[in-house]
């Protein structure tokens, strides 16, 4: 199997590996209760990759964006608590009364880059990353090279990894930056509080990458996205260009989720994360986090949901639920 078209799951040693320890929970809470660092030996019920077995995901864009069409964000000199006079609440009675009726469970997070405010949706249970958490890769070890930069060799892993959102890329960097210790380390530094980075990549009875199953929030992929908005940070300027370039510039088939229903002369940065949770692909995790920028708008998005019937499902959610976000933030 090409290492740029994986994205097949297997379930199978979840039952062999995990559900020994975790018998009577649901099938997420099993992954997430193996996904969590420990002293003890690694196991893993499932990892995720950047494509499926089946047809590519539908897209919103049909080819890769240019190089930033809208200003990048400027640093804004306060942070006023969520609810604050500015912007409506971006997640309104309409957008919540369609999250109520999709199957499967939604959480989002939204952040106005301009006022500073905050804005939540669904429950703060942390999911299962997929392939998300190749931003958190790349902010990682961005922040451990500081000004030195990347080697020639990482700068072209991370635009496979970001780009084309390959796993051989991912597990390369992920060991360069120095695994889930000090990728925990980071998100300590960055503020983030409910993420778990996974113990192993080489798991247990499992042929794909471990990393996958690190478990995240949307306010902890806010705080991951603001690193690239606003300066003062753990990252330098022009890593933080280099990232929302990479962000910019996604594969085509890869351009959906924070997207849906942005107008195409915005600019759009985002990491999109999708895998099947069991053998029958009938149970799907299904993420997309990412800065949206013009028409007077500037904010950052994250949604992750879990229980889609099938990959397509997931991300008509998130494409709906992004475009009612733009509408409402106008």
């Amino acid at each position: 199997m090409s290492p740029k078209t994986l994205r097949i799951f297997s379930t199978t040693a979840i039952a062999r590996t995990c559900l020994a320890g975790t018998l009577g929970l649901p099938l997420l809470a099993a992954v997430q209760a193996c996904a969590a660092p420990s002293g003890g030996a690694p196991t893993a019920q499932s990892a995720v990759a950047p494509t499926s077995p089946g047809p590519a995901p539908a897209t919103s864009v049909t080819s890769k964006s240019p190089r930033a069409t809208a200003t990048r964000p400027s640093p804004t000199s306060s942070s006023p608590a969520s609810g604050t006079a500015g912007h409506q609440d971006p997640f309104g009675s309409a957008a919540r009364a369609y999250v109520n009726g999709r199957s499967g469970t939604v959480t989002a997070a939204v952040y106005d880059v301009s006022t500073g405010q905050t804005w939540t949706l669904g429950s703060s249970k942390p999911q299962a990353e997929a392939s998300v958490v190749k931003l958190n890769i790349l902010e990682a070890l961005y922040a451990q090279h500081g000004r030195d930069g990347l080697s020639a060799s990482d700068t072209s892993l991370t635009r496979q990894m970001m780009e084309d959102s390959d796993n051989d890329a991912a597990t390369d960097l992920w060991e360069e930056a120095g695994g889930p210790s000090r990728i925990a380390s980071f998100n300590t530094a960055a503020g983030l509080t409910d993420t778990e980075p996974s113990s192993c990549v080489q798991c247990p009875d499992f042929p794909w990458p471990g990393w996958g199953l690190s478990t995240t929030t949307p306010t902890d992929q806010l705080a991951l996205l603001r690193e690239l908005v606003k300066p003062g940070g753990l990252l330098t300027g022009s890593q933080r260009d280099a990232a929302l370039e990479l962000m910019e510039n996604v594969a085509p088939s890869q351009r959906w989720g924070v997207s849906g229903g942005v107008p195409a002369a915005a600019t759009v940065a985002l990491k999109d994360g999708w895998l099947p949770l069991n053998d029958s692909n009938t149970d799907w995790q299904i993420n997309s986090v990412g800065w949206v920028s013009g028409s007077g708008r500037d904010y950052l998005m994250a949604v992750l949901t879990t229980g889609n019937p099938t990959e397509q499902y997931g991300i008509d959610t998130i494409n709906e639920l992004a475009a009612q976000v733009w509408q409402r933030l106008g």
